[in-house]
């Protein structure tokens, strides 16, 4: 009789995660306009892999020096040490530095940390790194070439002197008033109050006060001064309605917004930099305090003088106030005007200038469209006009060879709430002359609001680019084909 063999128990088998390697440059490329870089299948020479983790560390110093959120500088120092020879790196980016590890054949382990202190926004520098490196990738340059030419770009002069981004910014506070229903007359005074705090800010900025005592003074100069304005206007000296003191404010405040941080902040939370978005983000909410403080005492104080004097205040009609009242062609004009007047503010190329005017005003007429023809909320239509302006920012980029964020970042200017803010500061500080119609509560309930659509701005923004990443190939061929690829 055959004997049966019993089965043997199954044993469970634990295994572990994988051990921690250096990231696959694959994954660091992955969405970025160089994710077609050839990757070395091994580790290069001693020499090469120093000189390429150093080449490296250099663009991502100038990129964050220069504006540019996590996620483009890496996928900026990845492509770079690609194509320099170097096979996988371990690259960690924070809100002021770089490190950066990777093997060479022999075994060594060559190490590098860059500390980025200071921060001014300059896309023409971008534009020129992005193209760098699109050259080094494709081989048009040499590892030694590229160094040479890095160099030059960080000697290059910013492309717009004080002066004129000065004026830039004033032009664009204006245009802005105009975009929500300013007539001519508030339009200049905006320009002379934001011309007037860029003089206060420059003396404030001799002694290096920090950028949050900084917003405050300015945001409570500017408040005060389109006071004055206000109360030329009440005695018949200037054309100046009650809802265009509104206006001016708006406006001035759209110029001191930190909307370029915000939307870099917004980008790094999501993909994945959790730490540098944070420190991103509360720099923002710092320097919105900052302004709200600033421009909460300055009406404060207008509230105190005019209830002293016994006249009245901005008209309670400002809270009715939509987000924008202007005309469909002169709003339109003006967002045009704010398109051209941001891209000189963030220091873009000059054949930036226009394409970025376009597109604020595309991003414009969508959320007038779907708030005046559809009826949509202004958070929602704000937050699809940001995914338009995103997906046509990155594609146009893509064609004119340059990084998406210098068109698209300029571009929603357009779209800030500037009035939505004022609205919830006018609310908050006018309680006690308008009991019953103005609480602390709502206006913080309209700050929100204000917050939330920020919010809908930088994360529309952000998914428009994401859905437009793979056309990337295409337009970058196009734009090839037409002859222009050269920095």
């Amino acid at each position: 009789m055959d004997q049966v063999t019993p089965k043997p128990k199954r044993q469970r088998v634990i295994r572990g995660d994988v051990p921690t390697e250096p990231m696959p440059m694959l994954d660091l490329l992955r969405r970025t306009p160089f994710r077609h870089t050839r990757i070395p299948e091994q580790a290069g020479a001693d020499e090469h892999v120093r000189v390429g983790l150093d080449l490296a560390v250099r663009v991502g110093e100038l990129m964050l020096r220069s504006g540019a959120g996590a996620p483009h500088v890496e996928g900026a120092i990845a492509a770079v040490a690609a194509a320099a020879g170097v096979h996988r790196v371990e690259l960690d980016i924070t809100m002021q530095s770089i490190f950066l590890q990777a093997t060479s054949s022999d075994g060594r382990v060559h190490t590098l940390l860059k500390v980025v202190r200071h921060t001014r926004f300059d896309y023409a520098r971008l534009t020129a790194v992005h193209r760098l490196v699109h050259s080094l990738v494709e081989g048009d340059v040499t590892t030694e070439q590229a160094a040479v030419r890095l160099g030059e770009i960080e000697r290059h002069p910013r492309n717009f002197p004080v002066w004129v981004v000065a004026g830039a910014n004033a032009v664009l506070a204006s245009a802005v008033a105009v975009i929500i229903g300013a007539g001519p007359v508030a339009a200049f005074v905006t320009v002379v109050v934001v011309l007037l705090v860029s003089f206060v800010g420059r003396l404030h900025a001799k002694v290096d006060l920090p950028e949050f005592y900084g917003n405050a003074i300015n945001a409570f100069v500017a408040t005060l001064l389109a006071g004055v304005g206000y109360a030329l206007g009440a005695m018949g000296v200037i054309e100046l309605s009650r809802t265009d003191f509104a206006f001016v404010v708006a406006g001035g405040i759209v110029a001191m917004l930190p909307g370029r941080t915000m939307a870099s902040a917004i980008e790094d939370v999501i993909f994945g930099y959790p730490l540098t978005g944070a420190g991103r983000l509360l720099a923002v909410f710092l320097s919105l305090t900052g302004l709200v403080i600033g421009i909460a005492a300055g009406l404060g104080v207008m509230v105190e003088v005019t209830s002293r004097l016994e006249t009245s205040f901005v008209s309670p009609d400002v809270l009715d106030l939509r987000v924008s009242e202007a005309p469909l062609v002169p709003g339109l004009v003006a967002s045009l005007v704010v398109g051209l007047a941001a891209s000189l503010t963030v220091q873009s190329r000059r054949m930036l200038v226009v394409p970025t005017g376009v597109l604020t005003v595309v991003g414009v007429a969508g959320v007038a469209f779907l708030t005046r023809g559809v009826g949509i909320g202004v958070i929602t239509a704000t937050g699809l006009a940001a995914v338009v302006v995103g997906v046509i920012g990155r594609l146009v980029s893509q064609r004119m060879d340059a990084p998406p964020l210098v068109l698209v970042v300029p571009a929603s200017f357009g779209l800030l709430p500037g009035l939505t803010i004022f609205r919830g500061l006018y609310e908050m500080v006018g309680q006690g002359s308008q009991a019953g119609v103005l609480t602390v509560q709502s206006g913080i309930t309209t700050l929100l609001s204000a917050g939330a659509v920020l919010l809908a701005i930088a994360t529309g923004t952000v998914l428009g680019e994401f859905v437009a990443s793979p056309w990337d190939s295409q337009m970058r061929g196009a734009q090839d084909l037409s002859g222009r690829s050269g920095p």
